[in-house]
This record gives C-alpha cells, structure tokens and sequence, in this order.
C-alpha cells in the first residue's frame, strides 16, 4: 500500500510539472518582452523612479532588468516545484511510519507525525529562503551593484514564480482531491457499501494520494508562495526607502530586515518543534498542536523585536501611495507582532468553529436531525459568522506547515490502519489530522489577505498610482470588477467533470474485475490515479487563465489606477468566501465524523452509521469538500497570483497601460 501510495503521488506530481515546465517557460517570455518593451529594448541606463541616499541616481535599462526578472520567475516556480516534491516524499513515507508508532501509544504517533511534518516544513521553508538570499547576492554581484531599485523590482519575479508553482498545486491538486474523494464515496459507500478506506475499492489510494496532494502538495506550495511574495514585496518597499539623515545606506538595511525576520522564524520553528515532540511533552492531549502555536507566537514576538532594534536603521523614510512617510524601527516591529498574532487569532478561531470539540459544529451534527437543508443551513451561516501585517504572519511558516503537513500524515496513517486491518484503538490513535488541516487552510486564507495587501502596496508604489479614492470611477469600476471575479473562479473550479469520470472507472472495475468484492482480487489502482490526475490538470487551464489574464487585460487596457481598484475588490470579497467556505467545509466534515466516532452521549444520539442523522451529515460533507479544498483554496491563490503579477508588470502597465482610456 505504501508503494502505491508513493508511486501514485510521483506520478501525479510528473504530471503537473510537465506542464508546469512548460508553462513557466512560456510566461518566462511573456515577462521578457513586456518589460523589455517599457523603454523600447533600449540598453541604455534610465533615470531612477525613486531617489534615496547611498547610491546612484541611474538605474539599470529595463531590458536587463526584464532578463532577470523572467530568471528569478523561473527560480521561484523551480525552487517550489523541487521543495514541494521532497515534502511529498518525506510526507509518503512517514503515513505508514505513524501507523506503526500508533501500536505504542497516541504520543508516539504525534511524535512520528509531527515530526514528518516538521521535516517537510523545515525543508520547504529553508530552501525557499536560501535561494531567495542566493538569488538576490548573485544578481547583486553579477549585474546591479547598488542599484537596489533595479534588484529587487527584479527579485518579485521570484514570488510570481513561486505563486504560479503553487497554482498547479492548490487548484490542479484541489480539483484531483475532491474528484477521487466524490468517486470513491458515491460508488464504493453508496452503491456498493463498501466502508471508508477499503482496499477493495480501485480509487482508495488515488483517495491517500489526494491527502497530500491536497494537504501537503497543495496548502505547502500555497504558504510557500505566500512566504516568498510577502519578503519580495518588503524587499522592494525597502529598496526605494532612505534614511532620514545621514548616508546610513537604509535600503541596504532594511532590505534585509524580510531575510533576517524569515531566519529568526526558522530557528524560532525549530526551538518549538523540538520542544513540542520531546517525550516529556507527549502525553498528547487535543491541546497539543494548539499550545505549539501559542509557544511560538510569543518566542516569534521576542526574536522580531531583537531583529528589529539591532537590524535596522533608528529612522528612515517609505512610500506610501506616492508620499514619503517617516518610520522608525519600533514601528516595523509592531507591523510584524501584529501580523503574528492575527495568525494565532485565526488559528483559534477557525479551530473554535471547526473542531468537534466545540460547540459550533456540536450544533451543525445536532441540525442533522431534521435533515440536511437544516444541515446545510447551519454550515453555511457557521462559515459566514467565522468571517470576522502579512511578513509576521509568515515568519513562522516552517511550524505552520508542518501543522500543515501533520494532518494529511495523521488522515493517511488511519486510512492504513484500516486496510492493514489494525484494532479501532490504533485508528483513533491516529484520526486527529482532521481540525489541524482545517486551521491549516484558515491560516492560509488569511496569509493570502495580508500578502495581497502587502503586494498592493508595493505595486502603487511602483506603478506610481496616486489616486486610489473609491470615488474615482477609475477605482469604483475596478473595484466591482474585482469583487466578481472570486465567485466566477468558484464556479469554475467545480469538481464534477473529473468525479464523474472518477465514478466510471471505479464502477467499471467493480462491474469487470472478477472476485473484486470478494476481496480475491487486486484492483487497478494507477488506472484511478492515472485518470484524476490528467483530468484535474485540463480542468485548470480556464481558472488558471482567468487568474493570469485578468490583470494583464486590467493593466493594458484601464490601466494602473483601474487596477489597483480590481485588485481591492477581489481581495475583499475573495477573502470573505474562501475562509466561510473553508470553515464551513470544516464543521460539516469534523460533524459527520464526531456522529461516526458516537463517543459522547449526544453523539451517539445521533448516530450510528447508517442513521438519518448521519446520512444529512454525509450529505453536508460532500458538499462542503469542494468548498473547503478547491473553491476556497483556489481564492486564495486567484487574490495573491492576481497582486505580485501586477507587481512585476507594473513598468510595463505604467508606461503602455490604459490603451482604452487614452
């Protein structure tokens, strides 16, 4: 099982990089030629759009700053890509490892999977910051000097890069979990009625393979992108920035204050880690995963405010739409603390209205009594009542991801431990992965808000947008715009073609595999896999589209002020229904399992398995999957992708863009 596990996640992951190859070499020359075009392919140097002490008045032509900003863009997408196979990997082999540590106890499980987790988030982490540093000295040495400008506006094609990586992956990967999930369900438990996670039925491991597709594939190259949008977009910012007396060289400084702060968190991560899975902290209680992140937030406060004071500059100046503004490092801490502890609020919120431990989803199960309209409605104003200072949040990204990573490790060790045939109580060792991946998804929706405020920043500044007022009917226009294209990705990330194909194939191998239900005969998994995994990739292309193309046709034909009203209005509405549609997805999956788990007196009420209760659960459950693990995460990626393109064609925009308006 663990071979086809690990042979079924290689193969979809071979899948998409072909055609993550071959677009990103494509889009590689699309930046080329846009940027190259700002000055006409003109090699001579240009006036400086900002002027800050330390360093020349001249910046580099735009043509060689479109060669390197088309490198770093294929940077960014291959350090993801490898980044993200490697925690697939590690991720593969850990499932059957905490199985098997389960037989000793529910510490030595949490132990096990954590620390995969840990593995897998310390590994993606690391490198993405590794080669964003290498990056930014090799560019500095070979070609920029002191043009800090010209560096880091380059540099952001390394978090366009890393975010059209994570496209594939949360909405290929998205679309291929919920679609093997749906045929699965729908043939082996509906018509067949075949239990959960049963060897016999054909789609079970394409089912494993799409925990961590989703979980760890999709989340991990989510927060990744995230990770390295909100340091380019601070990197930037600090480029144009100068000390407010003096020659201390502030950019210098402050644009290594985004690197610094990342470092910390990784050695932040590491102290928690290490804390969370020694042996005399493994007495596992459902507190534990929350204390990490609580652990960390306050370790993480303390190691910025040193940062901050011994890093930078006591005073310097930012651009903030157009005008220069004083800042002082106390103020760059503060921007960070609250970003960390807007994480930690998210954490617990999402964890309160998700977790069957509370009573929020108590209540959605206790709704099933009398249906699943009332089921439904209980979900959906649950998500909406949860709706309630980006590089902080993301400072702590490895602990984050290996949260991340321990869900999909957890669901997939259960689903072993009940194929292999193991007792209930080594089960429910195990089955603790699902709340974590729910806050998992809560903390990347709200990353994705902080990061696109945070690009938008950067992107006025650099496109010199001055007059951003929602009275300018340039804004206002673009801001309802905006604000429709989240519900129109949503509908275009549906999972029904690729499930329905999903159910043919599993129906056809009940129907023509002799001694199939029997349990004489081995089904063909791979078929399964091999299936899903062409099918969500073709059906990415129209959502994938729609994200890179609405702002290059915003840009050229509106231009910059209408886009930036786009980008407002798709952040805002896009926020508010990926993390309703994650929490409600949440509450109905974790009600339907708190009725199948019947350990307390209301739960057994409800159910068992079977009941009417439990089959208006069941029914929630499917259809809040999409909402959680494809429509909402694909937002997600549709308001930061949308942001750090705008960014890195800013030039471009500024100088040809608003061809209709002109």
């Amino acid at each position: 099982m663990r071979n086809q596990g690990i042979l079924g996640a290689n193969s979809f992951l071979f899948t998409e990089y072909k055609y993550l190859a071959a677009f990103t070499a494509t889009f590689a020359v699309v930046i080329f030629l846009l940027l190259g075009s700002v000055h006409r392919f003109s090699t001579g140097s240009q006036p400086c759009q900002h002027t800050t002490i330390g360093r020349t008045q001249t910046c580099k032509p735009a043509l060689a700053n479109a060669a390197f900003t088309a490198a770093a863009f294929l940077l960014g997408a291959a350090t993801s890509a490898v980044s993200v196979h490697l925690a697939m990997r590690i991720a593969t082999y850990a499932n059957a490892r905490a199985t098997l540590e389960a037989r000793r106890g529910i510490a030595a499980a949490f132990a096990m999977a954590f620390r995969s987790g840990a593995a897998a988030g310390f590994l993606m982490a690391s490198l993405v910051l590794l080669v964003l540093y290498l990056t930014v000295k090799a560019f500095a040495g070979v070609y920029y000097g002191d043009d800090w400008e010209g560096l880091y506006g380059s540099v952001v094609g390394y978090g366009l890069g890393a975010s059209s990586a994570a496209m594939f992956g949360r909405v290929a990967g998205g679309i291929y979990t919920k679609a093997v999930v749906l045929g699965a369900d729908l043939v082996g438990k509906v018509e067949r009625d075949v239990p959960e996670d049963d060897p016999r039925n054909p789609a079970v491991i394409a089912g494993m393979v799409g925990d961590n597709v989703g979980g760890i594939a999709g989340v991990g190259s989510d927060l990744l992108g995230s990770y390295a949008e909100s340091t380019c977009a601070a990197m930037f910012a600090a480029s144009i920035s100068s000390s407010s007396g003096g020659d201390f060289p502030a950019p210098a400084a402050v644009a290594c204050y985004p690197l610094l702060i990342g470092a910390a968190g990784l050695v932040v991560c590491l102290v928690t880690t290490l804390i969370a899975t020694a042996e005399v902290f493994c007495s596992f209680k459902a507190e534990t995963v929350r204390g990490v992140a609580r652990a960390l937030t306050v370790l993480m406060t303390v190691a910025a405010l040193a940062v901050s004071f011994v890093a930078l500059p006591a005073n310097f100046t930012v651009y903030d739409f157009g005008q220069v503004k004083q800042v002082k490092s106390w103020h760059m801490f503060f921007c960070v603390a609250i970003g960390l502890w807007a994480g930690l609020a998210i954490g617990i919120s999402t964890d309160y209205f998700t977790s069957n431990t509370y009573s929020p989803v108590q209540d959605v199960a206790d709704s099933c009594r009398t249906g699943a309209a009332t089921n439904v409605i209980f979900g959906l104003a649950l998500g909406y009542k949860s709706v309630i200072a980006a590089l902080g949040m993301l400072s702590t990204v490895a602990t984050r991801l290996a949260i991340v990573a321990y869900g999909p490790i957890s669901d997939n060790a259960a689903g072993i431990a009940k194929m292999a045939g193991m007792c209930r109580r080594i089960r429910q060792r195990t089955a603790a992965g699902n709340t974590n991946a729910a806050i998992g998804k809560g903390f990347a929706s709200g990353s994705a808000a902080m990061v696109s405020l945070a690009l938008l920043g950067a992107f006025v500044s650099r496109a010199g947008v001055t007059d951003a007022s929602v009275v300018n009917p340039k804004v206002s226009v673009g801001l309802l715009v905006g604000a429709a294209l989240p519900y129109w990705l949503s509908a275009m990330t549906s999972v029904g073609i690729v499930a329905l194909k999903v159910v043919e194939e599993v129906r056809r191998q009940f129907n023509s595999i002799p001694g199939l239900m029997a349990g004489c005969a081995v089904p063909d998994y791979a078929r399964c896999v091999g299936f899903a995994t062409d099918a969500s990739i073709r059906e990415m292309v129209w959502p994938g589209a729609l994200m890179l193309l609405a702002p290059l046709v915003a840009g050229t034909f509106f231009g910059v002020t209408t886009l930036a009203g786009m980008l407002v209005g798709a952040m805002v509405s896009g926020v508010q229904i990926a993390i309703s549609g994650s929490n409600s997805g949440g509450a109905w999956g974790n009600a339907k399992k708190y009725i199948e788990a019947g350990e307390s007196d209301h739960a057994m009420s409800l159910g068992p398995k079977g009941s009417d209760p439990h089959k208006a659960a069941v029914i929630g459950d499917n259809i809040g999957d999409p909402l959680k693990d494809t429509s909402g995460p694909s937002i997600n990626i549709l308001i930061k992708l949308m942001a750090v393109e705008s960014l890195v064609f800013a030039p471009f925009f500024a100088a040809h863009g608003g061809l209709v308006l002109k």
